[in-house]
């Protein structure tokens, strides 16, 4: 196990050092109107960060070495995407965007360490990075500290709001109360086991759940709940006890490199996900190209983005993202997320006519991106996007089978009441 995951790891490496290509763009977004004359620096910065007249920097902090580098490549590799496009249609206020790259190396206080450096070092005019809720956390206070601005990509298990953070993933009532309430209805799921690594995020996240299947779910109850180390790799013992109580489902938020020896152990456990439901609030394609297709054909995933999605804005983004990144490269939930990061963040820049952190925290609200990948994108004056809620079922090519859609864009609630 030890050497595929290492396989793993080397490959998404080499990945994050392919060099920047040059991409044909079919009219993404207009060219910026500050082109040709950009506003004085003088006028758009009083801050002191780091933009000049014809540059502005940006820092990007994700992991791409230890156990989450599987998970946080893919949004690396958006954001040099959405990087690249702004500054072929543009740039921001007539400004170019250069990117200091930090890797937070799955560990939370190198994270810390890292914002710290961007924004007092570099003086960046924004950050795109983190992936787990730990790592945010540990971010969040240097953040409001030092009055950065954050664009954070992953779902996560809300209970939080910051005038210096966009939220670019679901909150909990789009994807774990939204994901349950489904599975029951569709599957008549009456027992479930949680299984999550051993962290925030897993753990707020089960809590959450548990409220919500014993408090709301007719007839429903927790039969086993269950948490593991970030990396680890041996799920045998918890398998064992799954299969012992017989859930209707298996309710997953194991993350990271972790994934790859949980699920190719329920396969060999003799676990048939396509009899036995597994519903996972933590599986991306980014994941599963780890894990490989044949060993979760047949789980349920609840994102608001998949890969597969059938529209013009996914189908356009999936080719230029190839185009850049090869095309055995996958895109995940987290991935597409991240990819709205320096969009919004434009976005507002041009919409308040500055750089400055509070002037675009101001704008932030309200702000539309019409060609996301997932089809629209609105801010919230809570700085979460209105989305829709998805499932797909996954496939042995690594893909997902969108089985479930909302009909409308969820409003995000990251306080719900009866659930903190």
């Amino acid at each position: 196990m030890a050497a595929n995951d290492d396989e793993i790891q080397s490959r998404l490496r080499r990945n994050l050092l392919l060099g920047m290509a040059a991409l044909p763009f079919a009219g993404l977004v207009p060219r910026s109107v500050f082109a040709d004359a950009p506003p004085p620096t003088s006028a758009v910065n009083t801050t002191n960060l780091a933009v000049t007249d014809s540059e502005v920097t940006v820092g990007i902090l994700h992991s791409v070495t230890g156990t989450m580098a599987i998970s946080e490549t893919g949004s690396v590799q958006a954001e040099k995407l959405a990087i690249e496009q702004i500054n072929a249609s543009g740039g921001v206020l007539g400004r170019k965007i250069k990117f200091i790259q930090e890797d937070g190396a799955s560990d939370w206080p190198t994270f810390a360490e890292k914002a710290k450096k961007l924004l007092v070092q570099d003086k960046v005019a924004a950050i795109m990075g983190c992936w787990t809720s730990a790592s945010r956390k540990a971010v969040l206070p240097v953040i409001e500290q030092y009055n950065g601005m954050l664009y954070y990509p992953t779902f996560y298990e809300g209970l939080e709001q910051s005038k210096n953070v966009i939220y670019t993933g679901q909150e909990a009532t789009q994807q774990i109360l939204a994901g349950l309430d489904w599975v029951q209805k569709e599957k008549g799921a009456k027992t479930f086991y949680l299984i999550g690594s051993d962290y925030i995020w897993p753990r707020t996240s089960m809590k959450i759940a548990r409220k919500h299947i014993e408090g709301h779910l007719k007839d429903s109850s927790v039969v086993g709940e269950e948490f593991l180390p970030l990396g680890h790799t041996q799920f045998n013992s918890v398998i064992n006890k799954i299969k012992l109580r017989k859930p209707d489902v298996i309710y997953a938020a194991v993350v990271g490199g972790s994934n790859v020896a949980f699920y190719k152990q329920l396969k060999a456990a003799g676990v048939d996900l396509s009899k036995q439901t597994l519903l996972t609030i933590s599986v991306t394609e980014d994941e599963i190209d780890g894990i490989g297709g044949e060993n979760i054909a047949g789980a349920y995933s609840c994102m608001k983005y998949f890969q597969s999605l059938d529209n013009a804005n996914n189908k356009e983004f999936v080719a230029e993202f190839k185009k850049m990144w090869g095309d055995k490269t996958v895109i995940g939930d987290v991935t597409q997320a991240a990819y709205l990061g320096p969009w919004l963040w434009k976005f507002a820049v041009e919409k308040a006519g500055s750089f400055d952190i509070d002037k675009i925290a101001a704008a932030s609200p309200d702000i539309e991106f019409t060609k996301a990948p997932e089809g629209y994108v609105k801010v919230h004056a809570n700085h979460h996007l209105w989305s829709k809620t998805r499932v797909g079922q996954a496939q042995t090519d690594g893909q997902f089978k969108v089985v479930y859609e909302t009909a409308d864009l969820i409003e995000p609630n990251p306080f719900p009441k009866g659930y903190q």
